[in-house]
């Protein structure tokens, strides 16, 4: 039975999931965007989101509490270059966000093979296209309701016969 189990266990090993996890952790910090499944998407920011949230400069007073932060992510993620990149580029350009640093965006087509529903991971802050689409401010709606409804008007007489009844 799965009493509260709370994540999702994508149907592998402990070992393998943390490994898998791990991987797609240092992709995606690395390549700033992946292609994944819906479910391992969604398993993966539940991942990350912590290991970036301990990236953050406010996080880093002292350079002893990062090198311990430094140190614990390594501990999950298992590679320096993703580490250094989490530190160096990510963690200060998310430094004034309180969370939710990544999007999960679901692709239009599933997978040929299994039909598996796709999505599109990426960092938030990193995405090109949304950041240099300049938002216009929304104009206020006008109501179609009028203060006074309108008087009729009078009509104009018609040039019409009047009908002539036979008794």
């Amino acid at each position: 039975m799965r009493h509260n189990k709370k994540f999702n266990h994508l149907g592998r090993k402990s070992a393998h999931r943390k490994a898998m996890l791990s991987n797609m952790a240092s992709s995606l910090i690395l390549n700033k965007r992946i292609i994944t499944t819906t479910a391992k998407a969604k398993a993966l920011r539940m991942y990350v989101e912590p290991l970036i949230t301990r990236s953050k400069p406010e996080n880093n007073t002292t350079t002893e509490q990062g090198t311990g932060n430094r140190r614990m992510v390594f501990s999950y993620l298992q590679n320096k270059y993703a580490v250094t990149e989490l530190f160096r580029e990510v963690g200060p350009k998310v430094g004034n966000r309180p969370g939710g640093y990544t999007r999960i965006i679901r692709m239009p087509e599933n997978r040929k093979g299994d039909a598996a529903e796709m999505a599109m991971m990426e960092l938030v802050d990193y995405n090109e296209n949304l950041l240099n689409v300049e938002r216009k401010p929304k104009q206020a709606k006008s109501t179609r309701r009028s203060s006074k409804k309108a008087a009729p008007k009078a009509e104009a007489p018609t040039a019409e016969a009047p009908e002539e009844t036979k008794e």
